[in-house]
């Protein structure tokens, strides 16, 4: 299976449009050269553009996703879309527009279809930024593609392991995980790619972007790990397109040789605490 991850880069001064335009060219380029391409996390913003969100928010059915759906079928290609600030629709008698947020992942058949969504479940920024700004997503999202299963993640999900052994448990055999990674903190996001790889003998594909959010420099250094935590491909630090050729029946091959998910424990009880 051959995947392209566009390692694109944020600027200030592209406009959201531009980089749109950009983005849906850089897909089409894939065609016949990919069977998958992934796209960063928040890329026609920014993903630490916290004061973007709002006035840059779109429904799931808005610009960028006609921009992908089209690129996708051009280039016949599994697209993941990275994320979009999706403003969801409004309820309940509210004003036009002030439906609530979510980082909205979109993933997308060769035919142009949306084959599924992902809202964020894990929001970064603790007290400020994405965490206050975006609601939570609630269910986990696996995609079937001819050769794997996908499991899908954004970003600081990365963190929390529980999150993909229940994609595991529900098939995934591939983790594509598009982020906006700063630099600063570049050395957890290899380490992490890699445990995830590991613990859960599955295939990680991790996109990140380039350039600088606000401020914030970015990491880059998208990164492709095999089942045993072997790293077969990484970007450097500016835009670049990340490819890489792998071979999903590792996946079964692996946890068959080394049958340590087998071994899992489940159900622990907690011991009561004694006064």
């Amino acid at each position: 299976m051959r995947a392209s991850l566009i390692q694109i880069a944020v600027e200030e001064g592209e406009s959201v449009e531009s980089r749109r335009v950009r983005g849906a060219a850089l897909v089409r380029e894939q065609a016949g050269a990919a069977d998958l391409v992934v796209l960063p996390e928040l890329w026609t913003t920014g993903a630490f553009a916290y004061e973007e969100f709002g006035s840059e928010a779109e429904p799931l059915h808005g610009p960028t996703y006609e921009a992908m759906a089209k690129a996708a079928s051009e280039a016949g290609v599994w697209l993941h879309a990275g994320s979009i600030p999706e403003r969801a629709p409004s309820g309940g008698g509210s004003a036009a527009g002030e439906g609530p947020l979510f980082n909205t992942s979109l993933v997308f058949s060769p035919s142009g279809d949306l084959a599924a969504s992902y809202r964020k479940i894990h929001r970064f920024g603790f007290d400020k930024g994405e965490a206050v700004l975006m609601g939570a997503g609630e269910e986990l999202v696996t995609v079937r593609l001819p050769e794997t299963t996908v499991g899908v993640a954004t970003c600081y999900d990365l963190r929390f392991p529980e999150l993909f052994r229940g994609l595991v448990d529900a098939g995934a055999e591939t983790l594509v995980i598009p982020a906006g990674w700063p630099e600063r903190r570049r050395a957890h996001w290899t380490l992490l790619a890699r445990a995830r790889a590991v613990e859960n003998q599955a295939f990680v594909l991790a996109c990140g972007t380039a350039g600088t959010h606000a401020g914030v420099p970015q990491a880059g250094h998208s990164i492709v790990v095999d089942p045993w935590g072997e790293v077969l491909a990484e970007a450097g630090s500016g835009e670049e397109v990340l490819r890489v050729e792998f071979d999903p029946s590792r996946v079964a091959t692996t946890r068959e040789q080394f049958p340590a998910l087998k071994d899992r424990v489940l159900g622990l009880r907690t011991p009561e605490r004694r006064p």
